[in-house]
């Protein structure tokens, strides 16, 4: 009778295990088709985020832009209305309704905001360039100038502003000349190179608040640490900034990336992030996308080409997050632009032609790459994967 009731003991206590069994697989893998990424990747406390263009944020015929921008990320950065030429395209009189409005759209939806961008030789406003051209603009008055922009331009902002790119690609490529890593463009030729610590001392002076970053491409992973090692050069630089007392936060790597390079692994771009962590800085992914070649294959809808380049960049955006997530001192990973529908891949590479960069197709359905990144967020966790360390605002 004992051997009895010891069984009959143990199929209750099976059963009742049993018949808490789906309870708890519930409570273990709630569905990740109903949560957005910004939801999964909270627990990291990593901020997900997407340049955001304001045409198609304001076009009412294509409601579906808005509402995933609303609801997917946790950051925004403007895609274009923070340039210089777009804020102040005649001298003296600044355009500031449709930054403001982004500002207004995230604090509507509860999200951060980056700052994007105070100091590039690009997109640069005609009376700016053409009177450095002509001798209108000394060089002397060019620093001013710089000086008074940046300070107008953080003071606006000043308490809405969470990371600023405050100096962007301002190191040359290898494959320019001379192959050697160098400051390149408008502003080193006519300010010399200390103008990057003047504008980050510049924009911390405008807001003690807001996080300073340079951001720059192709310093995913480090070279040969050689002249030519353009992520060797970037960290170098930083170096010397701290050690310089130049209130530099962060280094935001943009994260371009494409399917018919040669692919990096989490622990090459781990080891950045390490390196500049070591230095006190935040790190964050900017720019994130990677494109494919649009061959005639793919073009005519060929699965056997088209499937490899939406596997292979599903891979280079999961290897970037991967490194993230494993450095806590990574605070944010922004991709640029989340559909290809508004893309600025097609436009800029057309020889050969290249597409297919984002994370959802032109009609909105998320790609492969969409969820891998959601996946990477919602399987990571200790003891790789911990939460991020708010970074402090370097005085």
């Amino acid at each position: 009778m004992r051997r009895f009731l010891i069984v009959g003991a143990a199929v209750l206590t099976l059963a009742g295990a049993l018949g808490a069994l789906p309870v708890l697989a519930a409570e273990r893998h709630p569905v990740l088709a109903e949560q957005s990424l910004r939801s999964v990747a909270a627990r990291h406390e990593l901020a997900i985020g997407t340049a955001v263009d304001m045409a198609a944020l304001r076009d009412a015929a294509d409601p579906q832009y808005r509402a995933l921008v609303a609801s997917q990320v946790s950051t925004v950065t403007a895609e274009n209305v923070m340039k210089w030429e777009a804020l102040e395209p005649t001298r003296g009189v600044y355009n500031w309704g449709p930054a403001d409005e982004l500002i207004d759209f995230a604090r509507r939806n509860k999200q951060q905001v980056r700052g994007h961008v105070l100091v590039w030789q690009n997109q640069l406003p005609t009376w700016l360039t053409q009177g450095v051209t002509d001798g209108t603009i000394s060089d002397a008055q060019l620093r001013d100038i710089l000086r008074a922009h940046i300070t107008t331009v953080v003071r606006h902002f000043k308490g809405k502003i969470w990371q600023w790119d405050v100096v962007n690609e301002a190191a040359s490529d290898p494959w320019d000349t001379p192959a050697s890593i160098h400051l390149k463009g408008f502003w080193a030729q006519h300010l010399g190179s200390g103008f990057i610590a003047d504008a980050f001392r510049w924009a911390r002076a405008a807001d003690p608040g807001a996080l300073l970053f340079y951001n720059d491409y192709n310093i995913e992973a480090f070279g040969d640490r050689g002249p030519s090692d353009k992520t060797w050069y970037v960290y170098t630089m930083a170096k010397q900034l701290r050690a310089a007392g130049v209130p530099i936060d962060g280094v935001g790597s943009q994260g371009h990336l494409g399917t018919q390079y040669s692919d990096y692994d989490a622990f090459q771009v781990g080891e950045v992030l390490d390196a500049f962590s070591d230095l006190g800085l935040a790190t964050a992914f900017t720019e994130v996308d990677v494109r494919s070649q649009m061959t005639e294959g793919v073009r005519a809808g060929d699965s056997n080409e088209i499937n490899p380049r939406l596997q292979a960049s599903a891979a280079n955006y999961s290897v970037l997050l991967q490194a993230c997530l494993a450095n806590r001192h990574c605070l944010s990973y922004t991709v640029w632009g989340f559909t290809d529908l508004h893309s600025w891949v097609p436009g800029w590479f057309t020889d050969p032609p290249e597409g297919l960069a984002t994370l959802y197709d032109e009609s909105y359905r998320p790609k492969r790459a969409y969820n891998v990144v959601k996946a990477d967020l919602a399987y990571a966790g200790p003891p790789y994967v911990l939460p991020r360390i708010p970074q402090k605002p370097r005085r």
